[in-house]
């Protein structure tokens, strides 16, 4: 696909076949923005103020602690899961929603490692979110392992290797990476695989039981659309929780919660996954949050994906005379849902787009991503993205005092 800068007419026309065009319209969009951020932060769904503002006046301001029974508070990490495993291929039972993804890793690199006791190594991605980095580290640390980082595009599991934890897309340049060919070699020597989903739930379609993935984790925030904060997940198949020995074994894992007694019993089932007392407000957030996926089709929205990231980099094509340049794939099958574009004023330029009411975000020292969305992302939105973009290169716009790096604000 090739549109230029007269061709905002073709987008329009993208739009209007839009398949996935009503579902827009479950958001809140601010008027005069194009939101190019939704694989940083999500969009507010539109039914998510009204559930919250219920679960404060009318549950904990009325009900109060009957709202645990009453108004299911004491279900939502089992319910929340279960909505959230139907949306990366995991039958019922097998996903827990709560606490933050370095939690959750926490638990599942932890468990993972303990799968294989007689095996003394622990591969992650040499360009994996730091998170993940930092908690291989520091599992590898509690456990007597030896943490090492590995290129996934030239992934060798040998005999000594306990878990291979990797993530589906780079969360720098958006490269989606073969997770059915690094499981089954992972699986082949031996060795356990967690996956991290945060880049790739709600983005693609994820089949974690077809794949025979030994864990997941995965955040809210993104393409899922939870909110700031919102609580992480974690996927344990069935033929693992029995002997999924959690490292955090909070009182409401255990078989009988109020039973209070001093000594831990894990519950039956993912509910053993559970640690404290869960963010109700968050959880009901999110919950509502879910309900933008009723009669979405997954496939449909990774096609959307795939042609909006198509219709992007065909632009920044036209953009290369000014040091723009294309660091994501451009083959479908090895790109999530974002689009990642090398400039050595990345920083400036992404500020410049701020102040046209284009929200990207900046990665050090050079990636100006830009997120594709596709269930409210429209290609009008990418076209005026990219025009102003165009714009702001041939001015030199973002070269102005304002927009200048050594005024970065903390989150960037």
């Amino acid at each position: 696909m090739t549109l230029g800068p007269e061709d905002r007419p073709a987008a329009e026309a993208l739009d209007a076949s839009d398949p996935l065009a009503f579902a827009r319209a479950r958001f809140s969009m601010p008027e005069g923005v194009v939101y190019l951020d939704g694989n940083s932060l999500g969009a507010l769904p539109s039914g998510v103020p009204a559930a919250v503002l219920d679960a404060v006046h009318r549950q904990w301001g009325q009900d109060l602690i009957g709202s645990w029974n009453g108004n299911g508070w004491w279900t939502l990490p089992e319910r929340v899961g279960d909505r959230i495993g139907a949306l990366v291929g995991a039958a019922p039972g097998q996903t827990i929603c709560g606490d933050s993804t370095s939690v959750q890793l926490f638990q599942a690199l932890t468990a993972a490692a303990r799968l294989r006791p007689d095996r003394r190594v622990l591969l992650t991605d040499t360009a994996n979110f730091p998170t993940d980095q930092y908690l291989a580290d520091a599992v590898a640390r509690l456990l007597g392992l030896e943490a090492r980082r590995v290129d996934p595009a030239a992934l060798e599991v040998g005999p000594d290797v306990a878990v291979v934890a990797l993530s589906v897309v780079d969360y720098r340049t958006g490269e989606l990476w073969d997770v059915e060919e690094i499981t089954r070699q992972a699986h082949a020597a031996g060795a356990v695989v967690v996956w991290d989903l945060c880049h790739a739930a709600g983005a693609l379609p994820m089949d974690l039981d077809g794949l025979g993935a030994d864990a997941a984790v995965g955040c809210t925030y993104k393409y899922l659309n939870g909110g700031p904060g919102s609580p992480a997940w974690l996927y344990l198949p069935h033929r693992h929780q029995a002997a999924a020995d959690l490292p955090l074994t909070g009182w409401m894992g255990r078989a009988d919660p109020f039973g209070l007694a001093g000594a831990y019993e894990p519950a039956e089932g993912m509910a053993r996954a559970r640690i404290g007392t869960p963010p109700v407000l968050s959880m009901v957030a999110l919950e509502a949050a879910l309900d933008v996926w009723e009669g979405v089709d997954l496939a449909a929205v990774r096609a959307k994906s795939l042609a909006l990231g198509d219709f992007l980099i065909s632009m920044a094509d036209g953009l290369r005379q000014h040091g723009l340049t294309v660091v994501t794939p451009r083959e479908g099958a090895r790109r999530g849902s974002q689009v990642s574009l090398r400039h050595e004023k990345a920083y400036e330029l992404g500020q410049a787009l701020i102040a046209r009411g284009v929200v990207g975000d900046f990665r050090a020292p050079d990636l100006l991503r830009l997120g594709l969305a596709p269930l409210y992302l429209r290609y009008v939105d990418v076209w005026d993205a990219m025009h102003a973009l165009s714009e702001i290169l041939a001015s030199n716009e973002h070269e102005a005092p304002q927009h200048r790096r050594d005024q970065t604000a903390v989150v960037t």
